[in-house]
């Protein structure tokens, strides 16, 4: 692929990682709660979860207003530029982490254990589709430049960039 020629598709498959997380959170909530599920209920979390629900839920809306607006990735898509910046320096792929964190937070409310299980499934997922996708087409685009970004830069998970040795 030549950098100068053709580039990423907006949207890519960001429906095909985000839209099972948030169908799948949507049954959760239901599924938890309902009784087939009340045995996980543990009603003297309820609290304790739903602030760490409601700050993963902000953490989210964060993290996509500012790759989408602050960012503008979009922009960097059309000019096949690789965005390392802002929030992008923190994580490589904000806009997924941001749904995985919003959904994360909204399994949260009910307080059921079980509901526990769809983040790391989540993540997974998220984590297969993208190394199985755009990694791949990052890599052909960017060739170095990319394989030094996801030394220093993580997949999923916002943290602070690595020091470079």
């Amino acid at each position: 692929m030549e950098k100068n020629k053709k580039h990423l598709p907006a949207i890519g498959v960001g429906p095909v990682i985000v839209a099972p997380q948030i169908v799948l959170s949507v049954a959760g909530i239901f599924a938890g709660t309902k009784e087939c599920l009340s045995f996980a209920r543990i009603s003297a979390l309820r609290i304790p979860f739903t602030v760490l629900g409601v700050l993963l839920i902000i953490l989210g809306m964060y993290l996509w207003v500012y790759a989408n607006f602050k960012t503008k990735i979009e922009s960097h898509i059309k000019e096949n530029t690789l965005a390392t910046d802002g929030v992008y320096s923190i994580v490589r792929n904000p806009i997924y982490s941001a749904f995985f964190l919003i959904c994360t937070g909204v399994l949260l409310f009910p307080a059921n254990l079980i509901l526990l299980i769809l983040p790391v499934l989540f993540y997974f997922y998220m984590t297969v589709m993208i190394k199985s996708t755009e990694e791949k087409w990052l890599k052909a685009l960017y060739g170095n430049e990319y394989t030094e970004y996801c030394k220093n830069v993580n997949r999923c998970i916002p943290s602070f960039p690595k020091k470079k040795k």
